[in-house]
This record gives structure tokens, C-alpha cells and sequence, in this order.
């Protein structure tokens, strides 16, 4: 019998953010633990007592408010930057004899401690090690980037990513390596989706008015700051439509405030700008009309498998892999990254109605689904 089989149980160590972080890498790590906890395998979640040091993480906090989740075995002991400590973990995880351990990569600065403790792992000869990069070229560019990347894939036997652009950049560092582009599976552990009027009054806003929502952390290469030029536009055609930003800086809020004044646009925006807690999450994207992302660039978004979740149109501009995950005038309208064309595609939305795109969206969350993913892992790390 293979071992990818779906009736062969493994015992599963996944490597990456979950609690006490907070945060779409945590969320998505937990729910993955999930889907091979539905599968019969054993599974624990190894996680960061440090994950970054105070002076580079640009939010508030890194750790969640929610309680730990009862139902996964979370052990939280990695220290991103003591060169000690990714021994001694990756003693521990050699040790522990795994079948397979799924690691997430989504910044450079982590190769250097997970490279490290890899390394050790792969001394076992025994355990597979399956990578789902979500970047592998950053969206902001350090020095070491390369080297650190480099590094990093060097024990990896397989790869997983969410877009087609990151695959191809894992190409540039890894040619003979078994890889697999799959979707981002859908955001279902935030609960069900519920009416607007029950979301809006929740959050105190009025159910007549139309919204458009920006959802996630801010941040230079997510575009809000062009966002807010189309909302100028739209004021200038008196048009009625409002932006809801939900989501904290994770930059200097004093030149999107700027703008805001400049542009005169305050009241047509309400501003939600704080951490958004996952028990919080449903009545944003449930509140809106739409959900804007307007980008500069991308690799692919967590924000629109929510979006599908809660069976929202988007709205996203046309870079990276967004606009092969929101078929154009079927599931959403597709942009270009600047103001006039953003504009033209909310007011373009808001004529049809989201009627004509709901049909499309319920048609394609089908295809993704967490089954999809766990057997696609086990495919590339058992695959002869």
C-alpha cells in the first residue's frame, strides 16, 4: 500500500505560526492541522515561543486574545533567532521520527532557522519534508534574501504553493524537486455567513449605504493609498459608495491620514483600523457589498479564499496570481492598479449587482477545498 494512500495514517508535524500568534498563517496552520485530524492522521503543530524580534514585527502585537483551540496539539518552542534553540528543536523533531512534517515559508529572514532545523530532521532518514511557500521572492525586498531562500530549500524533498508566480519563482532556486500549484482552500473556520443587516448592525452601519470593503493588514504593496484615490474619484461623481477598511498598519499610518485629509474623502470611509479578531471577522466581510484588493503586486491573497467563504464578489486588480483566482465578470470584475480603472470597477459592479456574480462564486469554491490540499501534500511527499 502506497503511503499516500487516504487509508494510511501518519503521524504529521506541521512547522509555522499558530497560537498564541495571531494572524492568517496561524489560522490557515490550524485549519490544515484540522483537515489531516479528518483524515485519521496524528498531528501536532510546532510553533514560535519567538517568532520575530519586537523591533521588526510593525503591528501592535503578535499574539492572539482568542483561547487556545482544544482540539490540536500545538507546542509552542521555536526561537527564530537563537541559532541554539534550532538545534535543540531540530534534536527534537529528528527524534520524533515523523512521516512527514509540513513546514510554511513566507519570508526569508525564517530560512536561516528552519534551513537549521531541517537539516537536523533529514538526519532520520525517515521523514519527508513538504514546504508550502507562500512567497519565495518577498513583496519587500532585505538584504540576505537570496542566500537565506537558498538555504532553506536545501533539505526540502517537495513543494507546495498557491499560485502559479510562485512557482515559478521557486523554480529559479529549485529545478528537480517534485512542486504543485493548488488554490488556497476556503477560510471556513471564522463560521457561517450571515445576513447583512445582522453584520452591519453589529457593527453599527448603516444598511442602505453601498460598501466596499478593504480587508487585512496595510501595507505598501496592498495599494489601499490608490484605493483611496478611487474613493476621491467616486466622490467627485457623487457617487454614494463608501469604504470600509478593516485591518491594522503594519506601516506608518501618517501619509494614508494625509491623504485622507487632503482628499477630503473622511466621509466616505469608515475606518476599522485595528487588529481584526477572528470571532470578529464574519460580520466584515458579511457587512459588505464587495471586497476590494487593490494591489501593486501579488503573489496570491488570503483574503480572497474569505471572500469566497462568505460568498463575496471581489474586486482585484490585475497582477499576480489574483486575477486567475477571480474569474473576470463571473466571480468578481478585474482592475488595473490605479485609481481611475478602480473606480470604473466599483461603479461597474454596483450597476450589476451582486446577483449576477453570486451564482459563479458558489459554482467555484468547490475546487477549494482542504481534502485537495492534504492529498496533494501527500501526493509530492510520497511520490516515487
Amino acid at each position: 500500500m502506497s503511503s499516500a494512500s487516504p487509508s494510511y495514517h501518519h503521524k504529521v508535524i506541521i512547522i509555522g505560526p499558530a497560537h498564541p500568534l495571531r494572524g492568517g498563517l496561524a489560522s490557515f496552520n490550524e485549519r490544515l492541522a484540522r483537515a489531516f485530524q479528518e483524515r485519521g492522521d496524528e498531528v501536532s503543530i510546532y510553533t514560535f515561543s519567538l517568532q520575530y524580534p519586537e523591533f521588526i514585527f510593525p503591528g501592535t502585537t503578535q499574539y492572539s486574545s482568542d483561547p487556545a483551540p482544544k482540539d490540536l496539539n500545538i507546542k509552542v518552542c521555536i526561537n527564530s533567532i537563537n541559532p541554539f534553540n534550532w538545534i535543540k528543536v531540530g534534536r527534537q523533531l529528528k527524534k520524533e521520527n515523523a512521516d512527514l512534517i509540513v513546514v510554511r515559508y513566507w519570508l526569508p529572514l525564517m530560512g536561516p532557522c528552519l534551513g537549521t532545523i531541517l537539516r537536523k530532521v533529514k538526519k532520520n532518514k525517515h521523514t519527508k519534508i513538504v514546504c508550502i511557500a507562500d512567497n519565495i521572492i518577498p513583496h519587500e525586498k532585505r538584504p540576505g534574501d537570496t542566500a537565506f531562500t537558498k538555504y532553506f530549500v536545501k533539505p526540502v524533498d517537495a513543494f507546495i504553493t498557491m499560485s502559479e508566480k510562485v512557482l515559478a519563482d521557486l523554480r529559479l532556486f529549485v529545478k528537480d524537486k517534485p512542486a504543485q500549484a493548488v488554490l488556497h482552500p476556503l477560510y471556513d473556520n471564522f463560521g457561517p455567513k450571515i445576513n447583512k443587516e445582522e453584520a452591519r448592525q453589529h457593527l453599527g452601519i448603516d444598511i442602505n449605504v453601498p460598501l466596499a470593503l478593504f480587508f487585512g493588514f496595510i501595507r505598501k504593496y496592498k495599494g489601499l493609498d490608490i484605493l483611496l484615490d478611487a474613493m476621491h474619484e467616486l466622490k467627485q461623481q457623487h457617487s454614494p459608495i463608501k469604504l470600509l477598511v478593516a485591518g491594522e498598519f503594519y506601516e506608518d499610518e501618517k501619509p494614508y491620514n494625509e491623504q485622507v485629509e487632503k482628499q477630503g474623502i473622511a466621509d466616505h470611509l469608515i475606518l476599522r483600523t485595528q487588529f481584526i479578531a477572528d470571532s470578529e471577522v464574519k460580520y466584515y466581510l458579511c457587512a459588505a457589498d464587495v471586497v476590494v484588493q487593490p494591489y501593486r503586486n501579488a503573489t496570491q491573497s488570503g483574503v480572497t479564499p474569505l471572500a469566497y467563504h462568505f460568498e463575496k464578489p471581489m474586486i482585484v486588480t490585475n497582477v499576480g496570481g489574483l486575477p486567475s483566482l477571480v474569474p473576470d465578470d463571473k466571480v468578481g470584475l478585474v482592475a488595473e492598479p490605479n485609481a481611475a480603472s478602480i473606480a470604473q470597477k466599483i461603479t461597474e459592479y454596483f450597476a450589476k449587482g451582486e446577483a449576477h456574480f453570486l451564482p459563479y462564486i458558489q459554482e467555484e469554491k468547490k475546487k477549494l477545498s482542504w481534502t485537495k490540499l492534504t492529498d496533494t501534500i501527500l501526493e509530492v511527499a510520497f511520490s516515487k
